[in-house]
């Protein structure tokens, strides 16, 4: 029969909006405003105890809360605030309260049924400027990355002399030049030629002092200059690993100023752990482990540097074999034993260095530094009488592991020891995705406050809302009957496109608004399309049931290729486009799919439902034609 769908059509209409309506529905239940704490370190657990003593903090400071929960792993405590401005003061309550141990962030906590959940439905992600979000201001230690370039240079010119057996005594001086002292001149210019022929980029410099004979090596401004660039542009990337490490949709990491980072995280639900994995500025060195019973005059290339993990002290010696920017690859494994330790992939030049400085010392121990960037909080008081939070900041260095080498080692090993499988996935994590050229400081550290982000969800949602009003009095008023059907398509094609952005994960920000903005006019356009086709064929004196199929079947090739053109330029714009252009890109891609599902087959459907199948002698499509 004509306009008349097979029954597996109208299942298939009825299954894809079955869908679409489950997986949009978790959106109306809005999120609680909660605080989550999780321990410093991966292996750190989170237990009762530690929720009783954060709990307790926010009863004497008279902060409602509820929901309170652990998680079935140990690692994190949520809980749950009666109004999202009591966020802040019950974060700072309770991280004066547990110390630096914990880390204490803000993040919304799911109020999604279980119906719901059990089977994926999650609500879609809000972008920083919706709802939630971290952003941070880091400012890179140039002047550290100077200095370790410099510490390189001293221990490179102890280590030539000592090769060549020339008596000297090297330090690093307060002007940031390396000094080596001698007592004749010819003992320098010895110096000078091998240590020119190391490291060609030093600029040397004779002095005398007395009855000293010196050598003066340091770095151009230009060589300091690019040292610091490097160190900015190598932090940049390896945030941005981490941040892609994290899974984060649609994030911001990019430079400000000269030594500036931004990081801003939109839409992530685990504030917690991003806040931990970025805040870890950390990295290792492969040091040998210092031989106690050498002569005096060697135990100057010794350092004390970290206790171990039993606690007991370590001595390295000062030379570095190489450091994490040399590695290329990092996995968590378990060992023959089920052992958890870290299988390392260095890069070509890093596994010549670590075999030359191996074969030499087989027998011996080799120590793999652990370094991270921690702060001590204090509280002082201002000069107007407030107290001030000061963050001091400090390097922990700890031994994590310190296994005898019993061959010469190249470009892949495994780093052993490590206490748990937690630790060992966030070690090579942190490998994996870069060491840092300098340590970060936090310079600023903020979630975006929930009003803001109420503010433009309502203005948003008030764009979306006037734009379809007008659409829908447009549509009844001026195609009746089909403008109905075209309203109820519509509306389908809303629920659809947060249904697909729910389940992809994709993140809202107000660019996205724009988009749904833009789907909900390019969907009313494919049915005007379609309807002034029907209006056309009508006029050319068809009958009404051949008008409607006719009208359909003419107008999708229209529609296909308008969709398809604007669907290849949201996928440049997502290729080509950053942070809210790409979240643009994403919600007009969905939209103009589920568009031309509801206006070609949902729009279709409805039409057939109603006229299709018997004899009609007049539409109600508006325009004075009636037949």
């Amino acid at each position: 029969m004509l306009n008349k769908y097979p029954l597996w059509k109208y299942l298939l209409v009825l299954l894809v909006l079955s869908i679409g309506f489950f997986y949009a529905a978790p959106n109306l239940f809005a999120p609680d405003p909660a605080l989550q704490i999780t321990g410093e370190s991966s292996a750190q657990q989170v237990d009762q105890r530690v929720l009783d003593k954060a709990l307790t903090a926010l009863d004497e400071a008279g902060i409602e809360h509820f929901g309170e929960s652990l998680s079935e792993d140990g690692r994190t405590a949520l809980v749950r605030l009666k109004d999202a401005d009591l966020q802040l003061p019950a974060k700072a309550r309770i991280t004066r309260e547990l110390g630096d141990s914990f880390i204490v962030a803000l993040n919304l906590a799911s109020t999604t049924p279980a119906w719901l959940s059990d089977f994926g439905a999650q609500p879609m992600k809000l972008g920083l400027d919706l709802r939630g979000g971290v952003h941070f201001k880091l400012e890179v230690d140039t002047n550290a990355a100077i200095e370790s370039r410099l510490e390189f240079y001293l221990n490179g010119v102890k280590r030539v002399l000592r090769e060549d057996r020339i008596r000297g005594f090297v330090t690093l001086a307060n002007d940031g030049h390396v000094e080596a002292r001698f007592k004749t001149e010819a003992l320098r210019e010895q110096a000078r030629s091998v240590v020119s022929d190391d490291f060609p980029e030093l600029v040397l410099d004779r002095v005398e002092e007395g009855d000293e004979w010196i050598l003066r090596a340091g770095m151009t401004d230009a060589a300091r200059k690019e040292i610091a660039e490097y160190a900015v542009s190598q932090n940049l990337t390896t945030l941005r690993n981490r941040v892609n490490e994290l899974g984060v949709s649609e994030p911001l990491v990019q430079r400000q100023g000269a030594n500036r980072i931004v990081v801003e995280l939109a839409g992530i639900q685990d504030t917690a752990e991003a806040k931990r994995i970025l805040g870890k500025t950390a990295n290792l060195e492969f040091r040998l482990v210092a031989n106690l019973d050498a002569p005096a005059s060697e135990k100057t290339r010794f350092e004390y540097r970290s206790e171990d993990r039993a606690g007991a002290s370590e001595w390295l010696e000062r030379e570095v074999i190489i450091t994490g920017e040399r590695v290329a690859n990092a996995q968590a494994s378990f060992d023959q034993n089920g052992r958890p330790n870290v299988n390392i992939s260095l890069d070509s030049e890093g596994g010549l260095m670590m075999s030359k400085a191996t074969r030499h010392n087989i027998k011996r121990r080799m120590g793999v530094l652990f370094i991270e960037r921690k702060y001590r909080t204090r509280y002082e008081r201002g000069e107007d009488g407030e107290e001030v939070v000061v963050k001091v900041p400090y390097d922990e260095k700890k031994v994590i592991t310190a296994p005898v080498i019993q061959s010469a080692l190249g470009a892949q090993f495994q780093i052993t020891g490590l206490d748990s499988p937690l630790e060992a996935s966030e070690l090579a994590l942190l490998l994996r995705a870069g060491a840092l050229a300098a340590p970060i400081d936090f310079v600023e550290e903020r979630t975006v406050g929930p009003s803001l982000g109420a503010e433009n969800i309502r203005l948003g949602m008030k764009s979306v809302q006037y734009g379809l009003a007008l659409v829908v009095l447009f549509m009844v008023l001026y195609y009746r009957v089909f403008g109905v059907a075209a309203v109820i398509a519509l509306t389908c094609n809303l629920i659809l496109l947060v249904a697909f952005m729910s389940i992809l994960g994709a993140t809202l920000t107000l660019p996205g608004i724009a988009g749904i903005v833009l789907t909900v006019g390019m969907a009313v356009d494919a049915n005007v399309l379609i309807f002034s086709r029907i209006r056309e064929e009508l006029g050319n004196g068809l009958s009404p049931q051949m008008a409607i199929h006719s009208g359909f079947e003419r107008a999708v090739t229209t529609i296909l290729d308008a969709n398809i053109t604007t669907l290849i330029v949201a996928v440049i714009l997502y290729a080509v486009g950053t942070g809210p252009v790409k979240g643009f890109a994403v919600t007009l891609s969905i939209g103009i799919v589920t568009s031309m599902f509801t206006a070609i087959m949902g729009t279709r459907a409805l039409i057939n439902l109603i006229y299709g199948g018997r004899r009609v002698k007049s539409l109600s499509i508006g325009g004075g034609v009636k037949a």
